[in-house]
């Protein structure tokens, strides 16, 4: 069996350059033992050349034993054939035979190899017998140890073969499990992305329609001349809702933004905690642009994974944002049923709905998507009494310990000095 053939650097031979030196080596072997032999052997010149022409392309045909191995098994099983009966020096030239015939079973043609291995045992063996008795050159106990010989080289050879694929298998399935590692790698990140897209998307949504709403309503009021106090009240009360609204934007969207610094990296500012228990601020938001948001709630609160709470947060924050911007109403109510094993979320308002023959916009998409994500649902679409109505239900992974329920905000009127309904329809329709 050849043993692997590395290059003085440490690598492996190409496999022309290995399959040479293979060839190159038995030569030398054969060689070296025939002229020995030759010491205490006599025979004519021409048997001589004849004996080493016979070793020379047998041991040169091992040059090709991988491309052709039964071919080179032949070969070298008919030089043997010819080279003993005639030579009297008897070199080892059954070496290269035997690395042929290993060969044709390593590489895959075992029939061909066990026919040769056959037909070489009987071809000695009958040799054998036609010899007169006392002429014989090989005993019944060598016969039997020839026969070993073959058989051992055949079965190592598929062994060898048999390795080779497993080793093979075991290559390739690494190379799927890597593949298939990166794949995931790949996915895991478009998910991530995806995520912080929409956690963006819903913040700065929320917030800048808060914002366009409540100065729109402003610049609205101011062009009407109202005396110089009514004026100035009119915009210090604006500029505060703004402020307040962008304050709280830019704490969500370092929040949000936070996964993506290094780990060694600090955080300018400790976010603060989102969820549920925020949705006074965010009901408080929304009256600011002129919305009445009523919440109630029924059932006993549970304290949500973080998961769910965020997500129950983000669904509430973005149906807001979708009123504020396109539904003309007047009226958000908000419900919160505290089920065994899930919340549910309504949200609905009095506007005027949504065209029928409009397909529904991204942000309802993101809010079914965070539903689905947690094993929940969720639908949008018009009310029938009117409006537009969110339904999510979302449920718990496990059943959480009972917590106080949040605070929901309390039902009130907007104060006198807060946008009408017709006041901020005229905001968005103002150019400037």
């Amino acid at each position: 069996m050849p043993l692997p053939h590395r290059s003085p650097d440490g690598g492996r031979l190409a496999p022309r350059a290995a399959d040479a030196a293979v060839a190159g080596a038995v030569l030398l072997v054969v060689a070296v033992w025939t002229l020995v032999s030759a010491r205490y052997a006599s025979e004519p010149p021409a048997r001589t050349a004849l004996g080493w022409a016979l070793i020379l392309v047998g041991c040169g045909a091992l040059y090709v034993r991988r491309r052709q191995p039964v071919a080179v098994s032949v070969v070298t099983l008919l030089a043997c054939v010819v080279y003993y009966p005639l030579s009297a020096q008897d070199g080892p030239l059954m070496i290269a035979f035997a690395l042929a015939l290993y060969t044709t079973a390593a590489e895959g043609r075992f029939a061909a190899a066990v026919a040769l291995a056959a037909v070489t045992l009987l071809a000695v063996g009958l040799g054998e017998i036609r010899q007169r008795p006392g002429h014989r050159q090989i005993d019944d106990t060598s016969l039997v140890m020839l026969a070993g010989w073959l058989i051992s080289l055949v079965a190592v050879g598929r062994a060898q073969r048999t390795r080779a694929a497993y080793l093979h298998e075991v290559e390739q399935r690494a190379l799927a499990a890597e593949r298939e590692q990166e794949a995931r790698a790949r996915q895991s990140a478009t998910e991530e992305r995806l995520r912080i897209a929409r956690e963006v998307h819903d913040v700065l949504g929320h917030s800048i329609s808060l914002i366009n709403v409540q100065s729109g309503a402003a610049l609205h009021r101011l062009g009407k001349g109202p005396a110089p106090e009514a004026g100035l009240a009119t915009a210090t009360e604006a500029l505060q809702a703004v402020r307040s609204t962008s304050k709280d934007a830019l704490r969500e969207l370092r929040a949000t933004l936070g996964v993506l610094r290094r780990a060694d990296e600090p955080t300018p500012t400790a976010p603060s905690p989102s969820g549920l228990a925020l949705l006074g601020d965010l009901a408080a938001r929304a009256r600011g642009a002129g919305l009445d948001v009523r919440t109630e709630a029924t059932g006993t609160a549970v304290a949500l994974p973080p998961p769910v709470d965020l997500a129950a947060y983000r669904i509430v924050q973005e149906s807001l944002t979708n009123v504020t911007r396109h539904a003309g109403a007047r009226t958000v109510r908000i419900t919160l049923d505290w089920e065994a094993a899930a919340v549910r979320l309504r949200i609905a308002d009095d506007g005027g709905g949504a065209p029928e023959d409009r397909p529904l916009g991204s942000g309802v998409r993101g809010m079914a998507e965070r539903a689905r994500a947690l094993g929940g649902e969720l639908t949008a679409g018009n009310g029938e009494g009117g409006g537009f109505l969110v339904d999510a239900r979302l449920p718990f992974p496990e059943r959480p310990t009972a917590t106080e329920p949040p605070t929901p905000p309390t039902a009130t009127t907007p104060p006198t000095t807060e946008p009408t309904a017709s006041e901020r329809d005229a905001a968005e329709r103002d150019p400037r």
